[in-house]
């Protein structure tokens, strides 16, 4: 394998972007090559390229000056390898370039995962570092591999949510509000939510459009309009789950409650017009979520095989859920990528819809 094609976007213009072929390089001692199968695009891709300086996403898959490589989350295969440990032919599932190929440079290997080593992912959060050896993943099932690409690593984002806010006691909060409810890491962290059962009410916030899909869920306790926050009461406790990452949309629900607002997590930027993070607001600062924190720090706690076995009791209810509320399609190619890329960024896909893409 002589060349490797990937996708590029201006890191100052998201609207920008290219196709690049480099060639490929020479493989080290220790080094595999990987030839990426698939991969999923949603909103979520999109947070990573807007907050790619400030939370270093960038440096996964270094680009040329001034682009850069958007993760997105796949299954790659290994067609070279000069590392004792992996032949040809394994299957892998982790955090990959849009690209036709990557090459890693593992520092560890056991029976279920490889660790990235490369120099340049080193002081990055080591769990984006993993990818998992299908053939011994106890959570892979070739059934539902496109749908692993579509949730695992957005569920894994709402089960660490949920997981922080049930060790805080939801801050003393008896209401959950949560914006851009149609997406999906918001409506995998509701049905956490749903099927923890707590006294908390859920209240999806949704536009007009995306309304009869969030209500179709069936996991949230009430679904409004952004234009219908005073249908909540304002006195009571309340804690605010920002996926949308929208500056009017925050101030108005800060206003609504006021006092009553206990705990405030910017989790996402579905809407693109975030506001720098508790400017003018009376409350709560928003606290940025960071999902591969808590996900350390209860792996230290549980251990591996704990944190795996309490994931995976949920991870496996809600796949027969979300086979049910969202339709795949597979696209490949160049122009599909660009096209699907573009309109993710735009906000026209719809939230039913689930992107698996290949170079």
């Amino acid at each position: 394998m002589s060349e490797i094609s990937s996708f590029l976007v201006a890191r100052g213009d998201l609207q920008r972007c290219r196709f690049e072929t480099a060639a490929a390089e020479a493989l080290q001692p220790g080094d595999v090559l990987l030839k990426i199968d698939s991969f999923s695009f949603t909103t979520n891709n999109i947070t990573y390229a807007q907050t790619g300086d400030l939370l270093h996403y960038w440096q996964f898959f270094p680009a040329p000056a001034g682009w850069g490589i958007v993760p997105v989350w796949g299954f790659a295969d290994v067609v070279e390898s000069r590392h004792d440990a992996l032949a040809p032919g394994e299957r892998l599932w982790g955090f990959l370039p849009m690209a036709t190929h990557v090459r890693l440079q593992p520092d560890r290997v056991d029976a279920q995962i490889v660790v990235d080593g490369a120099a340049h992912r080193r002081e990055l959060p080591v769990g984006y570092n993993v990818y998992y050896r299908c053939a011994a993943d106890p959570l892979y099932d070739p059934r539902y591999e496109d749908l692993q690409s579509l949730v695992r690593g957005l569920f894994t984002t709402a089960f660490l949510i949920d997981d922080f806010l049930a060790e805080h006691a939801l801050f003393g909060a008896r209401s959950v509000v949560i914006s851009s409810a149609s997406s999906k890491t918001a409506f995998s962290f509701a049905h956490q939510l749903h099927h923890r059962g707590d006294a908390a009410e859920s209240v999806g916030l949704t536009s007009a459009n995306n309304r009869s899909f969030v209500e179709g869920l069936d996991i949230y306790d009430r679904v409004l309009t952004y234009d219908q926050l005073d249908q909540l009461d304002p006195t009571r406790p309340s804690v605010l789950v920002d996926f949308a990452g929208s500056g009017p949309t925050r101030s108005a629900i800060y206003a609504h409650f006021g006092d009553h607002l206990k705990y405030s997590m910017a989790v996402g930027m579905s809407h693109r017009d975030l506001h720098p993070p508790g400017r003018g607001l009376p409350g709560p600062k928003p606290e940025f979520f960071f999902a591969p924190a808590q996900r350390q720090k209860r792996t230290k706690e549980w251990g591996r095989d704990g944190f795996t076995s309490r994931f995976g009791d949920s991870w496996r209810i809600f796949l027969d859920s979300a086979e049910r509320w969202l339709t795949i399609t597979t696209s490949h190619g160049q122009p599909a990528v660009e096209q699907t890329y573009r309109a993710t960024l735009d906000g026209k896909v719809a939230p039913a819809v689930g992107n698996i893409l290949s170079l």
